[in-house]
């Protein structure tokens, strides 16, 4: 199991003791109770949990889409818990890389084009941000289908695009939500790999899902309930007290 504190160690993502309370009717929702892990630079992680365990929240406030209550988030050794909304998109463009269950794909667009959309954000000339983009293409292997339109392309193929739209701004970490949901289970396998292949060449992956089989192929898994963490360890334990034998043979 996994201590989960300290941020002198060098981790890329360091959560401390974070909450997170809406209102919501006027009644006071605890969405999570004071978290604590951390995540070191290359690992795959899986944030697993049910609805209403907080694991969404969770996400949001990796993915600076949201701030904490309470609470320090470090991320890349910047403190990103109490920046303001401008800062926060900035480190939205430069140190996290979203891949989505729906793709979010631009449907008028290339995969080139859509992949090149965040170096358009940071002002990049056209010459090097397609250069960048057709190499992210060619690390999912999808160069040949550069061309083609989202409604031209399979459902894998889509989420293939999105991964190297994640890519080509060569961030910290890739953030990815239930990111075979949208597949059905031979492609999901092909996404699954390719998350693989991603993690050998050392990129940092979190992955939310509220999938067993999914958390039980990654080398560590946070399972969240309530709020809290309730589990730190490998993922096929983790996912194992979940789901059962029904995981063992992933």
């Amino acid at each position: 199991m996994s201590d989960g504190s300290g941020a002198g160690n060098g981790r890329l993502i360091q959560v401390d003791d974070i909450t997170r309370v809406f209102h919501v009717g006027g009644e006071e929702v605890r969405a999570l109770r004071g978290v604590t892990f951390g995540i070191s630079r290359g690992e795959w992680v899986a944030i697993i949990g049910q609805s209403g365990s907080g694991k969404s929240t969770m996400m949001n406030v990796l993915g600076c889409l949201d701030t904490p209550t309470s609470g320090r988030y470090m991320l890349n050794g910047k403190d990103v818990s109490r920046m303001s909304d401008d800062e926060l998109a900035v480190i939205r463009n430069v140190e996290i890389g979203f891949i989505f269950q729906t793709f979010q794909l631009l449907p008028k667009e290339t995969a080139l084009a859509n992949v090149e959309l965040p170096l358009v954000y940071r002002g990049m000339a056209a010459k090097e941000r397609r250069e960048r983009a057709k190499a992210a293409l060619d690390k999912v292997q999808l160069t040949h289908r550069m061309h083609h339109r989202p409604n031209e392309l399979s459902g894998g193929q889509r989420q293939r695009v999105a991964i190297a739209r994640a890519l080509v701004s060569e961030p910290s970490m890739l953030l990815a939500d239930e990111p075979t949901g949208n597949l059905d289970s031979a492609t999901g396998e092909e996404i699954v790999r390719l998350f693989e292949q991603l993690h050998k060449a050392g990129h940092t992956l979190v992955l939310v899902t509220h999938e067993p089989k999914l958390a039980a192929r990654c080398p560590r898994a946070i399972r969240l309930s309530d709020g809290s963490i309730v589990a730190d360890g490998s993922g096929r334990e983790v996912a194992m007290a979940v789901a059962g034998p029904m995981v063992a043979g992933v």
